[in-house]
């Protein structure tokens, strides 16, 4: 029932942006996200504590003032999803400046396909969208959803340019085979892991982090390339495809970590000039990470 609910709730709110232009859309997730901001207070508590260890040099009402704007960042990014889902692509296309796309097709030319990442910052998931109607079609690593009904609306989302989802089991193989076949694919780096994790530096706190990245590049060769959207006036985006990031050299005694450190570095770089759009309700770190088990 709990999932019904949720998923006739959204739709809800789909059919009343439908009509509504980017800017509008944009301005109502916003109101959703302030909402959001005053009644729920277990998030609210993890993006201050997360804030304050992040930038201890800023004031308290510095931090509340970069977490009511995340809460409204993500108000927008779902509300702007939904009204993607009504948008041809040459329209979504519309809205969009790019910067270094010739980084992706440059990547390609070895034929060994391209490794795409970002974070859970900006508009990552407009991005890929808008990604494979710019260039080609991608596989994209997800997560599924718990409430079905939401799974399977942004699965259509997440494909509707072309894009294909590719889930944990069996991802590997599938990762693989796609980058023989020169595509790209594409992945977040700033989740907290349990298994199959690496510790690295993420704002001078050791957080569990992906390896799938280095291990996938190292392996195949790929370029990887940090991308990422930023928000424009108007209900614009700008889409950056960012140089790839060199691999460490042959001799390093631990390569997977180093290239996932400097992958790391990027996000990070974007997140300090950006916090506003990063997802700061997620506990990234955790207790365990500095207490690593032996």
């Amino acid at each position: 029932m709990k999932h019904r609910i949720e998923y006739l709730a959204v739709r809800g709110v789909a059919a009343l942006i439908k009509p509504l232009s980017m800017a509008h859309a944009r301005a109502c997730g916003a109101a959703l996200g302030r909402l959001a901001y005053h009644l729920d207070r277990r998030h609210r508590r993890v993006a201050l504590e997360n804030l304050a260890a992040a930038f201890p040099g800023r004031s308290e009402a510095e931090r509340a003032a970069i977490a009511r704007g995340v809460f409204e960042h993500f108000g927008s990014v779902v509300v702007e999803l939904l009204k993607v889902a009504t948008m041809k692509p040459a329209e979504l296309l519309g809205l969009c400046e790019t910067e270094g796309d010739e980084h992706c097709w440059k990547a390609l030319e070895p034929k060994k396909g391209v490794l795409c990442f970002t974070g859970h910052f900006g508009y990552w998931e407009v991005q890929a969208v808008a990604s494979a109607a710019r260039f080609m079609p991608f596989s994209v690593l997800a997560r599924p959803l718990d409430n079905p009904h939401l799974h399977k609306l942004l699965e259509d989302i997440r494909t509707m340019t072309g894009n294909q989802v590719i889930y944990r089991h069996g991802a590997i193989r599938r990762i693989l085979r796609d980058l023989a076949l020169n595509r790209g694919v594409a992945m977040l780096i700033d989740q907290h892991l349990q298994r199959d994790a690496i510790l690295v530096d993420f704002f001078n706190r050791p957080a569990a982090t992906t390896s799938a990245l280095a291990v996938l590049a190292l392996r195949t060769g790929a370029a990887v390339i940090p991308v990422f959207a930023l928000p424009l006036p108007g209900g614009r985006y700008k889409l950056i495809y960012e140089s790839p990031v060199p691999p460490p050299s042959e001799e390093s005694p631990d390569a997977i970590r180093e290239f996932t450190q400097r992958c790391t570095d990027v996000l990070e770089m974007y997140v300090r000039k950006h916090p506003e759009l990063w997802l700061w309700m997620h506990r990234r770190w955790r207790d365990e990470d500095r207490h690593p088990r032996a």
